[in-house]
């Protein structure tokens, strides 16, 4: 089994990174292979609505949006980090989730997440549920813990302070083990991932 820990910062190994290191570390000792995916520091191009990936099969951008949505098929669960900034997730977490919900959604439906936010001081509650919302609208088990995944510090070495943070990695990270390792189990005794109805669309503008 393998997670995908998506590093949304544009510092590659900034707070956001020491958090999901800390939930790494746990799913690494529960036996749980593991990929921190780095979005980068250049710009994402956020999507334009077009429909190619509905006839494509895949966003007609061809950046590391594509190299994740391709990773995804053989992933087992997903952990999402992104640094607060203005009390929302970052613009290229935005602007990857955006892309790669969409075009490689079937990638990742049925399948575990969690959201991990860092911050300095205040705004994690909002950027966690924005973040919380793609897989809620993708059929994917959200994964909990102890409390909000959240961290505080300006600093890798601030982050590593705080320690009721860093203790929420911790259980995260357990606890999406333990979920990845019941779904198998039911899958060992023919517990399959409910059937979808066709999807029904309902405009409310009459």
């Amino acid at each position: 089994m393998k997670v995908i820990l998506v590093n949304g910062s544009p510092h590659e190994k900034g707070c956001t990174f020491t958090a999901l290191c800390e939930a790494e570390k746990a799913l690494s000792a529960n036996g749980i292979d593991t990929e921190i995916f780095w979005v980068g520091n250049k710009p994402i191009q956020g999507c334009i609505g077009c429909g190619a990936c509905r006839k494509m099969g895949r966003c007609f951008v061809v950046d590391c949006v594509a190299d994740f949505v391709e990773k995804a098929k053989e992933a087992d669960g997903f952990i999402f980090g992104s640094p607060v900034h203005y009390a929302a997730a970052s613009g290229s977490i935005t602007s990857f989730m955006d892309r790669a919900f969409y075009s490689g959604g079937a990638n990742l439906q049925g399948k575990p997440a969690a959201a991990v936010v860092s911050c300095r001081r205040g705004g994690a509650s909002a950027a966690f549920d924005q973040l919380n919302k793609y897989f809620t609208i993708n059929c994917m088990p959200i994964v909990s813990s102890q409390y909000w995944n959240q961290v505080h510090g300006n600093t890798p070495d601030d982050v590593m302070k705080d320690e009721e943070g860093l203790q929420t990695m911790r259980t995260l990270g357990n606890n999406m083990a333990w979920l990845l390792k019941c779904i198998e189990a039911g899958r060992e005794k023919g517990i399959a991932f409910p059937e979808r109805e066709a999807v029904v669309r309902t405009s409310f503008i009459r």
